[in-house]
């Protein structure tokens, strides 16, 4: 997982993947804090903290994560309000903050620490507060990244709705993501199961390296028009799951 987080590090600022990812999160977190003054905002698994910072742009974020290697490279880059801890046992008081933020982090949890994690994160949101989840989505797109991020499932729809209404949320918002992507991860991953999973190095070099300019250019301009598509509409399949919860306000 450190191997991880130190080729996201370089990556997370250029890379397609990021840059849609943040198109489809930003309108479930104007959602999530419209209204609200002096919002708190708490990224749970927060890597290096680069998300956490992102969210600075819709309130005060704070994050954590259990990697000392990810804390690290996040107080190198000037990112102060970061601790380490686990997801299973949050280190901040119940109901504290008015959006929870968890990002491609559960699914790498083994079922007793997801759980725990989704409790957690209930716990921490204050009342009628929001939680915003992503997670990797789709058995048919298991591949070297599922190596690298040591994945032990893939949600469907179904999986993660049940997870967050039996640790009492109710579901906002609850759709696929990366669906213009699907076809060519489709294959790919396809062709990466049949030649065998790559490990370590050779996965992180295939998965998170930015590919040439052009390349990049095109695809980040494919994902800003799916997150167009997806103010109107949810999609029906995709990478990975993003789902808006909320906490009932009593």
């Amino acid at each position: 997982m450190d191997h991880l987080l130190r080729a996201t590090a370089d990556a997370e600022t250029r890379h397609f993947w990021f840059r849609g990812f943040r198109f489809f999160v930003a309108p479930l977190l104007r959602e999530a804090t419209r209204g609200i003054a002096a919002v708190k905002l708490l990224d749970c698994g927060c890597g290096t903290g680069a998300n956490a910072e992102w969210l600075n742009r819709f309130g005060r974020a704070y994050g954590f994560d259990l990697s000392p290697v990810g804390v690290r490279i996040g107080h190198a880059s000037g990112r102060r309000r970061l601790a380490r801890a686990t997801i299973a046992a949050v280190p901040f008081p119940s109901n504290a903050f008015d959006v929870v933020t968890s990002f491609d982090v559960i699914y790498s949890l083994e079922t007793p620490d997801e759980r725990a994690a989704v409790a957690e994160m209930y716990r921490v949101v204050k009342p009628g507060g929001f939680v915003i989840i992503n997670v990797a989505a789709m058995e048919s797109l298991r591949g070297d990244h599922s190596v690298l991020s040591r994945e032990i499932r893939r949600y469907s729809r179904a999986s993660l709705r049940t997870l967050l209404l039996d640790a009492g949320f109710s579901i906002v918002r609850l759709t696929y993501t990366n669906a213009v992507l699907f076809p060519l991860m489709f294959a790919g991953r396809a062709l990466q199961r049949w030649r065998g999973l790559s490990v370590g190095d050779e996965a992180a070099t295939g998965e998170i390296s930015v590919p040439p300019a052009p390349i990049n250019a095109l695809l980040t301009a494919a994902l800003r028009l799916e997150s167009v598509w997806l103010r109107a509409f949810d999609n029906p399949f995709g990478s990975s799951l993003l789902c808006l919860a909320r906490k009932p306000e009593r």
